[in-house]
């Protein structure tokens, strides 16, 4: 049975979301733009990404072949302070046991944003059913594949430190300064981030600072 203890609004705003994880990994500056200075601009990657969620989220509950599908689930954990939405849930072994399914727009990536994502969402639910969840998957739109992951110690582990990083960059309001990288070119915050336009004065003080000595 789905546990949810007492709202606390104190609580409540200072649970970091969980999207903020997969933010995080992906560019700490980003995740700080987003979540700390409240900036988000949306493209055309972006706005696919936004219609497949509203789609998935907005679909009916169903059963096939035994799986009850649930979906837009609101998800909190008060131990691991987190808070968000998951795509969808199916419930298996006799409807008890949650399998998290998140939705995304493109391919399987190199590193590792999207699982921490999943788990992160695994985490919620174990919290509210209390119940062990041990895998969960991805599925990628462009492949049309799904993606098993597997909640490990090392994937658990590493969920639950970029939880904690993620709630100390928001609580201090510090916003880590840009790098410029190829993955830039393709953000939908590059015109509020300006990598190109902030980073190139420190190199130009360090060309300086090189001349002078």
């Amino acid at each position: 049975m789905m546990q949810q203890p007492p709202l606390d609004p104190d609580v409540e705003d200072a649970l970091v979301p969980v999207s903020a994880l997969q933010h995080y990994l992906f560019r700490p500056r980003q995740c700080a733009l987003i979540h700390v200075e409240r900036i988000w601009t949306e493209d055309g990657a972006t706005a696919e990404g936004r219609i497949l969620h509203e789609r998935v989220d907005g679909g009916r509950p169903d059963r096939r072949q035994g799986v009850r599908t649930a979906r837009g689930i609101a998800l909190r954990s008060l131990k691991f302070g987190l808070a968000g939405k998951a795509d969808a849930v199916e419930f298996r072994d006799k409807n008890t046991q949650p399998y998290p399914v998140e939705y995304k727009r493109g391919s399987p990536k190199a590193h590792r944003a999207d699982e921490v994502q999943l788990c992160a969402q695994a985490l919620c639910l174990e919290e509210m059913f209390d119940r062990e969840i041990d895998e969960g998957a991805l599925f990628y739109a462009r492949t049309k594949k799904r993606v098993v992951v597997r909640f490990d110690a090392a994937l658990r582990e590493l969920t639950i430190r970029i939880a904690v990083e993620v709630r100390a960059m928001i609580q201090e309001g510090v916003t880590p300064p840009p790098h410029v990288m190829p993955a830039c070119k393709r953000c939908s915050l590059l015109e509020q981030c300006r990598p190109h336009q902030i980073e190139k004065p420190k190199r130009l003080q360090l060309w300086l600072a090189r001349q002078v000595d």
